[in-house]
């Protein structure tokens, strides 16, 4: 804390800062306090890991229950103050941005890396000399990192390809085991629809063009992929329910009589009057809804409110009348039917019109949703969006199906941009741990007791995965350590338990080599800003809250 002068209060820091800040430096009031608080953060999220990583149950703070492994909505949903275990989330959330998957890896193996500072500490140590040593070992990493990739994407476009890639990506997210095998080939269908056909052109996965429906009842394996858009709404109209080969005019706005800015008086002196005045009301309406049928539209869509006057002329004229009451919703429908959504009310030029293959009103589940569905020929001519429809018995198992597959389309855009794959199953860890830490040895000066320390750090991932699994870890550890000295670079640890814990990782138990090295490069970097901290000064709270204790 500071430290105030009795007899002259002008002087030094307490004299310098207003009145309520808070000081603290030192080793013991800022760097341990640090490592302390990062290790709280990485205790939370390391018994999630892997495939069977336990749940974590968060309350936010508007009293919203959720039930999730993913490390991304943990510390999202955390309300963090402690400004280094702030630093640990944010190394999060941009490796979720950037990658989508390994987020747990960065704030686990930060802590481990902080974890491992604390004895280094101890033993006398400065904090500068562990931080040059971290960083030697972190490039040693990223040399060696390229060494272990195992193989490659050789065609994103292959179906059987993305399932390979996103298969171990979904088993680690999904707290349901089968449903990896069941969602796999659906992400990986959704993102061939989102792919431009031409071989010509390089693949890439637009992540924004896959979209999740959720409906609650049923079971997993009733998920579906519709190559187009689903509505969870039904259609205005109660006369048609479908339409093939359907043409379609969107509006941005809503489809009813126009209001005038400014007031106005009408003055009526018999029932004739009133009469015509509604009368030319309706004849106005009937023209504009004549007129956009006369374009041969079957399919109207609007993004704002249908009158019940609009909705009487369009049952009239035979067509399908649907709203959208979100403008992403409609921009999207733009381009899932090759359309423009009109500002104005009145028939669209064909240029402006959309086109689909079947529109159609659906009740699954109980619930009545209108499904856009395109052919495979449409999507070859730009319709480029896929909906993955997906089924659960309650809605916390819906939206960590939702984060699994989101996940599962990053890993797929990541592996169209960067298609190498290094071992997974914590095998390209233990290599690395073996390796950096022989590279410590040879390391003159101190620097090797931190190069060492990163070493035994990197262990942290296969004795987390056997710890979670209910194994005993430290049997596993020495067997696995012992198979990659003996020469085995991929061997992993065996969830199952089977064959002493240690399992041949082959060329299905794969990990992407970009999300791996992003991993690996935000946590040294997270914990190497968390060590060069040597003090912490913090001004009073506004309204008067309380500070970091």
């Amino acid at each position: 804390m500071a430290k105030s002068m009795a007899l002259n209060a002008a002087a030094g820091l307490s004299g310098m800062l207003k009145s309520g800040h808070t000081h603290m430096d030192g080793v013991d009031g800022v760097t341990l306090r640090n490592i302390e608080a990062a290790k709280g953060l990485s205790s939370i999220v390391a018994s999630s890991l892997g495939p069977n990583g336990m749940n974590k149950l968060v309350v936010n703070h508007l009293g919203k229950i959720i039930v999730t492994s993913d490390c991304a909505t943990i510390v999202k949903e955390l309300e963090i103050e402690h400004p280094a275990a702030k630093m640990l989330q944010l190394a999060a959330e941009m490796q979720d941005t950037e990658c989508g998957d390994g987020t747990n890896l960065t704030v686990s193996f930060a802590g481990e890396l902080l974890k491992e500072t604390e004895e280094l500490l101890r033993m006398g140590l400065h904090t500068s000399e562990i931080v040059q040593g971290y960083k030697k070992a972190g490039q040693k990493l990223q040399e060696i990192l390229p060494q272990l990739i195992v193989s490659q994407v050789k065609d994103p476009r292959s179906k059987d390809e993305l399932i390979r890639i996103c298969t171990p990506v979904l088993a680690a997210k999904s707290s349901h085991g089968y449903s990896a095998k069941i969602l796999a080939p659906l992400v990986a269908e959704a993102c061939l629809g989102t792919m431009n056909p031409n071989s010509k052109v390089a693949p890439k996965v637009n992540a924004d063009g896959v979209r999740v429906a959720k409906i609650l009842g049923g079971t997993i394996s009733q998920s579906q992929v519709i190559h187009g858009m689903v509505l969870m709404r039904g259609a205005e109209t109660t006369g048609v329910k479908a339409v093939e080969k359907a043409k379609i005019t969107i509006f941005g706005c809503g489809i009813e009589a126009s209001a005038t800015e400014a007031k106005g008086t009408v003055l009526m002196k018999d029932a004739n009057d009133l009469m015509n005045y509604n009368m030319s009301e309706e004849t106005k309406m009937d023209e504009i809804i004549k007129s956009i049928s006369e374009t041969g539209t079957n399919v109207i869509v609007s993004g704002g409110s249908v009158s019940e006057m609009a909705l009487h002329f369009i049952e009239k004229y035979g067509m399908m009348c649907v709203k959208v009451s979100s403008k992403w919703d409609l921009r999207r429908l733009c381009t899932a039917t090759s359309s423009t959504a009109l500002v104005r009310l009145g028939p669209a030029t064909p240029d402006e019109m959309g086109a689909c293959d079947d529109v159609r009103v659906e009740e699954i589940g109980g619930r009545f949703v209108t499904v856009f569905r395109q052919s495979e020929e449409s999507a070859r001519d730009g319709c480029r969006i896929s909906t993955i429809l997906l089924r659960a018995s309650t809605s916390s198992v819906l939206n960590d199906l939702e984060r699994a597959v989101d996940d599962g389309v990053a890993a797929c855009r990541i592996a169209c941009k960067d298609g190498r794959l290094v071992p997974g199953a914590g095998a390209t860890e233990m290599e690395l741990s073996i390796q950096i830490r022989s590279y410590g040895d040879m390391t003159p000066g101190l620097d090797q007791y931190a190069i060492r320390a990163f070493g035994q750090a990197l262990e942290f991932v296969p004795r987390t995965l056997a710890r979670n699994s209910g194994q005993e870890a430290t049997d596993v550890i020495t067997a696995l350590g012992a198979a990659h000295v003996n020469g085995d670079k991929n061997a992993g640890i065996d969830i199952q338990g089977e064959n002493n814990g240690i399992i041949s990782t082959g060329e299905d138990l794969v990990d992407l080599y970009d999300t791996k090295s992003s991993a690996f490069r935000l946590a040294v970097d997270a914990a190497l800003t968390v060590l060069r901290v040597d003090q912490i000064i913090m001004s009073k709270p506004a309204g008067g809250g309380k500070t970091m204790q």
